[in-house]
């Protein structure tokens, strides 16, 4: 690390001309990326094969339908004249104003499955005309509005899961750079409140230029990953806003370490290369945890998490290059001229961190209990996740669409209906056959097919199947495994809620493999940077236990509500989306584990310099304590104004890691950290021989423990 200050400093203007150069392409080609990022997931297994048929001979016929329901006037039942007529026209409506959607009606197919109690009303059910559309507000609007025009005399609803959830937020279109500037203007205060000076905004040009290299890197990905692995819109995201939290945090681990050289009398050049000597190595070490926690992600077998954990993986890497490179050249040259006005020259630990860490340590038995029953507490309530699509009636709240989820059940029909699930049956000939078959299934209301041309394509049929229970979600039940058992071999089973429970099993199917092989390279690549056994297991076991605990407080939020109303002025979702948990362990256990090394670092240099792990303990919380705390808080407002984002994926993962964020820098760095080091005494730098030739590293000196030396304590 020495070397490399020493040469970023000597060439420091080529240096700086080259992040010059990387960060105008960045800002030119940024407000392209967003157009290069292609939504979709690829996945092996049953219900993917059978929507790529579909897919390719009737379009949108994969995705959850958009539902109309039809109340005949008073007197009136799907057999009379005037009623079929009525009906009639509001097919001839629909099919001008929207001539490529596919629909299935009574009117068009004559099916009882498709009539209300009593038969005095019935439903329409719509599909987009492309694979990946849905039929959102405007298409339920669109569909509603043409009944109505066509048969003013019936009352129209109009409903589909996509068009609840957009219906169940009150936040307005968010954008990345709206969320970027929240992001960015909590860090400013919190810089300001650190550092008390212009020197403040250093770590945020720093997060600019780090983030326009993101993105820049994001957009040649898009050229690279074959289409079979798509970067999502939801990345750019991802990588903005968290990107942002990072950079700033290595940035303000390198620019506190270089003001205590500064104050302690260095001239400035040293000072630069002194920070980056401690300092710059623990933001190394980071940024190759984080990153390994990202990279792993590729084992799951999705390509939407694939594609999420490549393109995560430039966030703590490029974090890491611009505080390594840029930023001494920045310090260097004009570092003393922006560190103005200064509120105290004085240097030494912070009073309250030091009194903090003398207090637990004192207490170590009760913070540690303390400490381990908040977070085994949560653990249990993350127990009892959901991880499945949200309920309708979950998602609904007010509003017009749920007044047509609520007529549809008024009607007679289940609201499984809105997760309406296609079955491909290659010999059109075959599909009446497979409805009788289907029409006796328990988990079922019924199927139904359509012998419109538009419904017969190269000799195949689609049939409708409509379960009681949303396929998908927890109420689901086992309405999908009935279908797939009960239609003939060769017929293919699809939909959205198939491939989402495909996806689930998938991808927690790997998630033991993910956990292993981040825990057991994490440990490793700890074990060698601190010299120790005892301390990196400690801290792969708390990690594991914080982010088990951030899952409990997702669960609390989004599966039971808990703050929902009041944060996003929306309902429970009554599950916790699939995606998020093992994105919030990839990027939470990689990220988390900076604040541990920051912290073990401190507290191995004030143990080999002392001998007295007490003394450790304390230089390292003293002087590391506010840094991670105000780390945490900044990384905490990038994610908070992530999580006003729309897309409910995104929302649910900002939310966890945020929470996770927190938990970890008070909980388990400032509680348990201190309290189980100094529990387990002079274990904590046992190193035997045969470890020490494991990770190539020379025998750990035996350092007696010494009476406790006093801490300096200053102003800080």
């Amino acid at each position: 690390m020495d070397a490399l200050s020493k040469w970023v400093t000597r060439h420091r203007l080529l240096v700086g001309l080259l992040w010059v150069v990387i960060t105008v392409v960045g800002l030119v080609l940024a407000p392209s990326v967003s157009g290069r990022l292609k939504s979709g997931n690829h996945l092996s297994g049953a219900a993917y094969t059978a929507d790529q048929q579909i897919a390719k001979q009737y379009g949108g016929v994969t995705s959850d339908p958009g539902v109309l329901v039809l109340d005949l006037p008073s007197g009136q039942n799907v057999k009379s004249a005037a009623a079929q007529a009525e009906l009639k026209a509001v097919d001839a409506a629909i099919a001008k104003a929207a001539p490529t959607l596919r629909t299935v009606s009574y009117a068009s197919t004559g099916s009882q499955n498709l009539v209300g109690t009593g038969g005095t009303s019935t439903i329409v059910l719509a599909y987009p005309p492309h694979d990946g559309d849905d039929i959102d507000t405007a298409a339920v609007d669109a569909l509603t509005g043409a009944a109505k025009a066509a048969a003013p005399d019936l009352t129209v609803h109009g409903t589909s899961l996509k068009a609840l959830a957009a219906g169940n937020t009150t936040s307005g279109n968010s954008s990345v750079l709206g969320e970027l500037l929240i992001g960015a203007l909590g860090a400013l205060l919190v810089l300001a409140w650190v550092f008390g000076s212009f020197l403040a905004l250093l770590p945020l040009i720093m997060a600019l230029v780090s983030v326009l290299t993101m993105q820049l890197l994001i957009y040649g990905l898009t050229f690279l990953m074959p289409s079979s692995s798509p970067i999502g819109p939801s990345v750019q995201y991802i990588v903005a806003l968290l990107g942002l939290g990072l950079s700033i945090d290595y940035s303000l681990l390198i620019v506190t370490r270089w003001r205590e050289e500064r104050a302690a009398g260095r001239p400035n050049d040293e000072a630069v290369r002194e920070a980056m000597k401690r300092a710059g190595h623990s933001v190394w070490f980071s940024g190759l945890v984080a990153s390994l926690g990202l990279f792993a992600l590729i084992v799951v077998p999705n390509s939407v998490v694939r594609g999420i954990g490549i393109s995560g993986l430039f966030i703590p890497s490029t974090a890491t290059l611009v505080a390594l490179t840029l930023l001494p050249v920045v310090l260097s040259k004009i570092g003393p001229k922006v560190d103005w006005p200064r509120r105290s020259s004085k240097r030494g630990a912070s009073r309250f961190w030091t009194r903090w860490s003398l207090g637990v340590i004192r207490h170590r038995v009760a913070a540690a209990m303390v400490g381990l029953g908040i977070l085994i507490g949560l653990a249990g309530v993350a127990a009892t996740i959901n991880i499945s699509q949200p309920t309708s009636s979950a998602l609904a709240s007010a509003g017009s669409y749920t007044d047509g989820l609520h007529a549809l059940q008024a009607d007679g029909f289940p609201s499984g209906t809105l997760t309406a699930v296609p079955v491909w049956v290659p010999n059109a000939a075959d599909a009446p056959a497979v409805v009788s078959s289907l029409d006796q299934v328990a988990g079922l209301h019924g199927a139904v097919t359509s012998s419109a041309a538009d419904w017969r394509v190269d000799g195949s049929a689609v049939v409708i199947a409509i379960p009681k229970g949303e396929v998908g979600s927890s109420q689901g039940g086992t309405a999908l495994a009935d279908i797939r058992s009960s239609v003939p071999q060769g017929a293919l089973v699809g939909g959205e809620g198939a491939l989402s429970i495909d996806q689930v099993k998938s991808t927690y199917g790997s998630f033991p493999l993910l956990f292993a092989i981040v825990a057991i390279v994490t440990f490793l690549l700890l074990a060698r940077g601190l010299k120790s056994i005892l301390l990196p297991a400690k801290a792969v076991l708390l990690n594991a236990l914080s982010v088990a605990a951030a899952y409990g407080i997702l669960v609390l939020v989004f599966q039971h509500g808990l703050g929902m109303q009041a944060l996003w002025g929306s309902a429970s979702y009554g599950a916790v989306d699939s995606f998020a948990p093992v994105l919030i362990f990839g990027f939470l256990f990689g990220v988390s584990m900076d604040y541990e090394v920051f912290i073990l670092s401190r507290v191995r240099e004030g143990y080999d310099r002392t001998g007295s792990t007490r003394d450790g303990i304390v230089e390292g919380i003293s002087r590391t304590g506010r840094l991670v705390t105000s780390a945490a808080l900044i990384l905490f407002f990038a994610l908070a104004s992530l999580s006003t984002a729309n897309d409910i994926t995104v929302r649910q993962i900002a939310a966890g890691l945020a929470a996770g964020v927190l938990l970890d820098a008070v909980v388990v760095r400032m509680l348990l950290l201190p309290a189980l080091v100094s529990l387990f005494g002079k274990a904590n730098w046992w190193l035997p021989a045969w470890a020490s030739r494991l990770l190539r590293l020379p025998p750990a000196a035996e350092v007696a423990e010494e009476k406790p030396l006093p801490v300096r304590v200053g102003d800080g």
